[in-house]
């Protein structure tokens, strides 16, 4: 027999707040109705979880779950950022426990192909429980009230199949103290069982440190004793991998969690690039969808991604994104930039994609007739003199003592002169080859002077790849400052065409009045 449609009135999803119950899909045992979708939303105490567990589960199979699907998130429905799985087939869901004291679960079915269904059963889990979420928010019972006494909660965290290892982050802590942490007290063990390493055992007001795991898997516990308590603790924990990451290379990209998937909620990541002395950072966005703005504030008070001057975030702030936007690329004014993502319990988007490049530290300056070119050997000293070059190969960088230098004139290396903003001025394109084997890599700069002024600059016009990175920026000011200075010698050295050009200009009007009074003479 075929089962109806849904009919209308049948009693499907809904808000469950009671602290256990029991649900399951329109006439189960019986086969479900076509085209129906079902909203179950759990809500339970604030500081405590929902554990929910499958006794029967039987959907219309499809590799992707494309058609008949039962699907369970950690937290409000539909935010993809919450979405803890989706189902369908005859294997039951494992069972799962909510981050926090909401939870949702989602029943859709097609039009075709019905199946029975299934039964679930919630519970309020007081504290504890096991998270299998690549983030989530854990608190003691009844948090940021005083938590109560005798109490012991065990969260494991982890366990889902290719998670990386774990970071925990405590944003509240306040506990009754005392030597040893004997009395009340938060251990942390690096894996699912007490037996595993002990990764610190913390009690007072001292907020504990950032926490990384070395496995996939992290336990905590939290005992409290017979009186004296306190306001308890609130932390979150992400995986580690690719929330968390350092670079060293002179190029690189990477993007955020799962993009462009959505990202998941309730993250702090960090990307740190280190390069070495003298380079600057120089970071493109290829794409970026973070929540938008409060409407309220008009800030970026939700998800929002921030770049600091430096490794840390006491850094100077070089900027702050959220929403959908074309941002302009960002230079660090040291060696170290650093990048954040923080995103909240709700509403998550596709994240972003980001590449970087080292800009090279390079003094640039011109005479009327020619061009000066210096980089430090330390920052590109794993290349040849003949893989830095102006214009062409034949006008490879000499070594001078700790400096790659190029000292060229105008009418040689590929120079041309052009007029822009009604003044002319000599350009030509420093090449730096990083390329390896096969890989080719080469890093391009316009090097430009205005002769009449004697002023240079340089630009970076292509990083790793030309085709994305095709923005430029004028990287003179900072160069001069970061790159070596030259001595009085160079610099005496560099004017000498200025004081050749000035004499032959004195010589010609000599002889002019030599000629003049020569024929008067006459």
């Amino acid at each position: 027999s075929h089962p109806p449609l849904c009919p209308p009135g049948i009693k499907c999803g809904g808000v469950l707040s009671a602290p256990s119950g029991n649900f399951s899909s329109p006439n189960f045992p019986g086969l479900y109705p076509y085209e129906t979708e079902c909203t179950w939303l759990i809500v339970v105490a604030e500081g405590s979880s929902v554990v929910l567990s499958f006794s029967h589960f039987e959907l219309e199979y499809h590799d992707a779950c494309a058609y008949d699907y039962l699907q369970v998130y950690n937290g409000a429905a539909r935010d993809r950022g919450n979405l803890l799985g989706t189902f369908c087939g005859h294997s039951p869901p494992p069972p799962f426990s909510s981050a926090w004291h909401v939870m949702a679960v989602v029943f859709r079915s097609d039009r075709h192909v019905a199946k029975h269904g299934f039964a679930a059963a919630y519970r309020k889990d007081a504290c504890g429980g096991q998270l299998t979420g690549l983030s989530g928010e854990i608190t003691s019972p009844r948090y940021p009230e005083s938590y109560p006494n005798d109490a012991e909660c065990r969260w494991s965290i982890g366990g889902a199949s290719g998670g990386g290892p774990l970071t925990l982050v405590f944003a509240d802590f306040q506990m009754e103290g005392g030597q040893g942490c004997g009395f009340d007290y938060v251990a942390l063990f690096d894996g699912p069982t007490v037996t595993a390493p002990r990764l610190g055992r913390y009690c007072g007001s001292a907020r504990p440190p950032r926490t990384v795991s070395s496995t996939p898997q992290l336990l905590i516990i939290f005992k409290s004793d017979f009186n004296i308590g306190g306001r308890g603790f609130k932390a979150h924990f992400y995986s580690a991998g690719e929330c968390q990451e350092v670079f060293t290379t002179i190029k690189g990209n990477f993007s955020s969690p799962q993009y462009p998937n959505f990202y998941p909620n309730n993250l702090k990541c960090q990307w740190s690039i280190q390069l070495p002395p003298g380079y600057r950072v120089k970071v493109f966005f290829l794409d970026m969808e973070l929540e938008g703005r409060s409407s309220l504030t008009g800030g970026c008070d939700y998800d929002h991604l921030s770049a600091f001057d430096g490794g840390t975030e006491d850094g100077s702030l070089l900027g702050r994104w959220c929403g959908r936007e074309s941002l302009a690329p960002v230079t660090s004014r040291s060696n170290q930039l650093l990048l954040v993502l923080h995103t909240d319990r709700n509403t998550a988007k596709r994240g972003f994609s980001i590449s970087y490049v080292g800009v090279v530290p390079m003094n640039v300056s011109c005479t009327r007739t020619d061009f000066h070119i210096q980089i430090p050997v330390q920052s590109l000293a794993q290349l040849e003199r003949n893989r830095i070059y102006l214009g062409t190969p034949s006008c490879a960088a000499q070594v001078a003592g700790r400096s790659f230098k190029i000292h060229t004139r105008f009418d040689t290396c590929g120079t041309e002169s052009q007029r822009r903003n009604n003044t002319s001025v000599i350009v030509s394109t420093l090449y730096i080859d990083f390329s390896v084997g096969d890989q080719e890599d080469i890093h391009q700069y316009e090097v430009q002077c205005e002769p009449k002024r004697k002023e240079a600059l340089v630009t970076l016009i292509a990083g790793p790849d030309p085709s994305r990175l095709s923005q430029a920026e004028n990287l003179v000011d900072a160069q001069q400052q970061e790159g070596e200075a030259m001595d009085a010698r160079e610099i005496k050295s560099q004017d000498t065409s200025d004081i050749v050009f000035i004499s032959i200009c004195i010589l010609a009007g000599l002889l002019m009045v030599i000629a003049v009074v020569g024929l008067v003479l006459l």
